[in-house]
């Protein structure tokens, strides 16, 4: 592959959580002060970058009082040369967060940026620089793409380890230098409590930070805001996200397990039962914790394309917003599905549109993996396969919908990625072995979790004929991050040959399986 380089990287990284004194402060905001006096805004939990596209991103912050946010970018580290952009006021409405939209960017190149709070009523007392970098895509085809997936942080009572030194994983996954990291959902459990230490099987103690808003289940819009902020004490992921822009869809643990809207919950630890109440103060921090370039539009959706040159176009999918009710799901007909009609609508036009040799299709939850819920003690589905190999039931019955589409109007290079089980595998789906035949051969790529319990490989369903060519599971529920299982996948596309190479990794890197596709066939 291709790759461009990646000039000081590791020098702008020394200064993405605590940045130099000697950096010289935009003129508007007057000569330069002290930096790092009492009562200055402070961006304690780094930055992020967001929705990168070939002349676009999203600056993300936090401040710990009122603040203006103010972002510098540059060509070069020194910021000898730099652009100044005044992003919003940050304050209680939105809990001292912020994003600012950079537009006009050069493609395929490193940008880097500082972000400043500025006192808002007195622009010359601002906090320490906050540093960070990020590649633009390029228009070249020739430079090739690299980005990594994963899902899955925080969850099942495995928190923040110091003793584990933490999110180990963002390390590794820092090292392959990415464009850019796609989160595949479950970014927080907020239906997760951590507790300051957990007893493992070989009789050593599991230690986690904590904090009040981890004690419990989050039902309020403060303990929601808590669980986001919970994530941002690491070291390590705040190293990562100063290095590699993110693009981030949800799933169902930023609100709790396997929601659905109009669910009225039946577990005792809530007091709130209202699902959709529950879903909106989760939206909102969301929306204030990740740069994120819809979520701030009149209807608040997460699903999205964010194009990355032409090589390819990553389709974001929301598949916990739209959905009908978790059942049995062996309905024969159904309109709603998984994604809801009107997001069906826009993949399938984004589908037809996109001239991207490749077309990832960013899915929250697996399509022939079965995965239940049981949680009011009914045999009911939580994803889209429900167990009957046969003809399309159910939630089945969108997903043949949009299958067929993709081979009758003979849409190329579609790719599947997604977390949600708690392990890693590959399956290839193939009509010749299927009961709905109408559709072309597809791959589908699972990664995860980050830093979370494991669980054994899921069961398959044969209605999409589904192979599975690779998996690494345990064999226990449950099993921590020390006992291993944690994963993320990397694709690389070749900016010469258009192949594309996906490898699932484990959590210090080591590769386990690869596979290479090539371009311009339909479905792939």
């Amino acid at each position: 592959m291709s790759h461009r380089p990646f000039p000081g990287r590791r020098s702008v990284l020394r200064g993405s959580l605590a940045a130099s004194a000697a950096l010289t402060l935009p003129t508007a905001l007057g000569s330069a002060p002290a930096f790092a006096l009492s009562g200055r805004p402070k961006a304690g939990w780094g930055v992020q970058t967001g929705d990168v596209t070939c002349d676009s991103g999203l600056v993300w912050v936090r401040s710990d009082r009122p603040a203006r946010m103010i972002v510098e970018t540059s060509a070069t580290e020194s910021f000898r040369t730099s652009r100044r952009w005044h992003g919003p006021l940050l304050g209680a409405d939105t809990d001292f967060t912020g994003t600012t939209r950079l537009r006009g960017l050069p493609s395929g190149e490193q940008i880097h940026y500082r972000v400043l709070l500025a006192d808002p009523d007195d622009p010359r007392r601002t906090g320490e620089p906050v540093t960070g970098t990020f590649r633009t895509a390029s228009a070249r085809r020739r430079d090739g793409i690299r980005f990594l997936w994963s899902g899955d942080l925080a969850g099942q009572g495995w928190g923040i380890n110091p003793d584990f030194g933490g999110y180990t994983i963002y390390n590794a996954m820092g090292a392959l230098d990415p464009d850019f990291f796609l989160c595949s959902g479950d970014n927080i459990y907020a239906d997760g409590p951590i507790t300051s230490s957990v007893a493992l099987p070989d009789g050593s103690t599991w230690r986690n930070i904590t904090t009040q808003e981890k004690s419990k289940v989050a039902e309020t819009l403060a303990e929601f805001r808590g669980n986001f902020r919970y994530n941002l004490l690491d070291d390590n992921l705040k190293r990562f996200n100063a290095q590699v822009p993110s693009i981030v869809q949800w799933d169902d643990h930023e609100v709790t397990n396997n929601w659905y809207p109009g669910e009225i919950l039946g577990d005792a630890r809530y007091t709130k039962k209202s699902v959709d109440v529950l879903a909106s103060r989760a939206r909102q921090a969301f929306s204030e914790y990740f740069p994120i370039s819809t979520l701030r539009r009149p209807d608040g959706r997460v699903y999205r394309t964010v194009s990355h040159g032409p090589l390819l176009d990553v389709f974001v999918l929301d598949m916990r917003t739209y959905r009908n009710a978790n059942s049995t799901d062996d309905q024969t007909t159904d309109t709603q599905g998984i994604l809801g009609a009107e997001q069906l609508k826009w993949l399938k036009g984004e589908l037809s549109r996109s001239r991207a040799v490749w077309k990832v299709i960013a899915s929250d939850m697996p399509l022939g993996l079965i995965v239940p819920d049981t949680g009011d003690g009914k045999p009911n589905i939580e994803a889209v396969a429900q167990g009957d190999p046969g003809a399309p039931l159910g939630r089945e019955l969108q997903i043949a919908e949009l299958l067929r589409f993709i081979k009758h109007r003979r849409i190329t290079g579609t790719v599947w990625l997604t977390a949600d089980v708690h392990h890693t595998s590959a399956q290839h789906y193939q009509p010749s072995r299927a009961a709905f035949t109408d559709f072309e051969p597809f791959w589908e790529f699972v990664s995860g979790p980050l830093n979370a319990g494991a669980f054994p490989a899921s069961a398959l369903d044969n209605t999409f004929g589904p192979e599975r060519v690779f998996v690494k599971a345990p064999t226990a529920s449950n099993v921590s991050p020390a006992g291993g299982y944690q994963f993320f996948g990397e694709v690389d596309i070749d900016g010469h040959s258009g192949e594309l190479t996906v490898r699932l990794r484990e959590q210090d890197g080591t590769v386990l399986f690869t596979q290479a596709l090539q371009p311009g066939r339909v479905g792939q």
